[in-house]
Parts: structure tokens; C-alpha cells; sequence
């Protein structure tokens, strides 16, 4: 699990036949094969690691359902730690788990993005939301897209800041709102 808070901006080394080795100086640093890492907000396995790199083996369904596999050598990142359990937990509860590619509409720092319009039900005014791993608060919605606000400091931290209208994103909605309406449905359906 995750806090959508990034800790620091990596770049992809080189991706090998699903083998894809990252630089970073911090997050790697105390993170052992085997542990998570989130990676453009997509949870990856760590199987290899040094002093300023960190490697995992990417699956053809991360890739196909992420924006990995659009990277190229010298692509910068997001990274991030999985949370501990005496960690404040200062974004949301982020999984790892992309549940969609976004389309950016308009650069930060009103960033706004078009997803599928069956996630826009998991969206709400002021409710959170992970664009390529960052957590953010929603402020105005339509049937298919979303306004984020982008901090002068999330825009030079992350790769936010850098992004352009057409540019894909990797968008995971809160899934505090997907478990209560799977919770609720066979409620719902019997009074419908």
C-alpha cells in the first residue's frame, strides 16, 4: 500500500524483455529484493537492486493496462515506498493497482484528465484521486474528465509538472468508493 506521496523522481535505466531498472538514489536505498515499489503509481516487485538502481520484471498485464511499456531509457518517474505501519499517511490510500489510462486535457497546474467514463463514478468534488502515482484532491468534474490542482512543489517534484495536453497517465480512483459499491450492489439491486 501506498501514500501517493512521491519520494522521488527516478529514471528508467533501460527496459530489457519486461526487465526494467530504475535509477534512484533514495528510494532504492533501503527497499530489498522482493519489496514493493511504486512506480508511476503502478505496484512492482523488486528482483534486483544496487547502491542507485532498482530492477523488476514487468508482466505483459501491468503493461498492457499501465503506461510502462510507453517508456524510453531516460524517462523520468515517480517513485515511491510502500507505507509502513507507523507512517503518517499524508495523501490516500493508494494501492498500486492503475485501474486505467487517462488522457492529460490540460497541463498543471489545472491539470485536467479524461478517463473512461465508468470510473467517473468513483469521482468526486474534493474526493482523491493517483495520476501517475500522485495523490490529489478532484475540484471539478464532467461526464468523462477531472481538474486536479498541481502545486507549484508537485510540479517540480514529480512528473506532473512536465506533461502536455495528449500525454497518457496512469489513473487509480479511491478504492475505498469501488469496495462500498461492491459492498452495497446486492442491496441496491433488490430495491431496484
Amino acid at each position: 500500500m501506498f501514500s501517493g506521496i512521491v519520494e522521488e523522481m527516478g529514471v528508467l535505466l533501460r527496459a530489457d524483455h519486461g526487465r526494467y531498472r530504475f535509477e534512484s538514489s533514495l528510494v532504492a536505498g533501503d527497499l530489498g529484493i522482493g519489496d514493493s515499489v511504486a512506480v508511476n503509481g503502478a505496484c512492482l516487485t523488486i528482483v534486483d537492486r544496487a547502491p542507485g538502481w532498482l530492477e523488476s520484471d514487468v508482466s505483459p498485464e501491468t503493461l498492457r493496462r499501465t503506461t510502462l511499456g510507453g517508456l524510453e531509457a531516460g524517462d523520468p518517474v515517480n517513485l515511491e515506498r510502500p507505507v509502513r505501519l507507523a507512517d503518517r499517511l499524508s495523501g490516500h490510500v493508494v494501492q498500486g493497482h492503475v485501474d486505467a489510462i487517462g488522457e492529460v486535457l490540460a497541463a498543471a497546474p489545472d491539470l485536467r484528465v479524461r478517463i473512461p467514463r465508468e470510473l467517473m463514478r468513483y469521482c468526486v468534488e474534493k474526493g482523491s484521486i493517483a495520476v501517475d502515482g500522485v495523490s490529489l484532491t478532484i475540484f471539478e468534474l464532467d461526464e468523462e474528465s477531472f481538474s486536479v490542482a498541481v502545486i507549484p512543489y508537485t510540479a517540480e517534484h514529480t512528473t506532473l509538472g512536465a506533461i502536455s495536453a495528449g500525454d497518457p497517465v496512469n489513473i487509480e480512483v479511491d478504492v475505498t468508493a469501488k469496495q462500498i459499491e461492491k459492498l452495497l450492489a446486492p442491496y441496491v439491486a433488490k430495491l431496484t
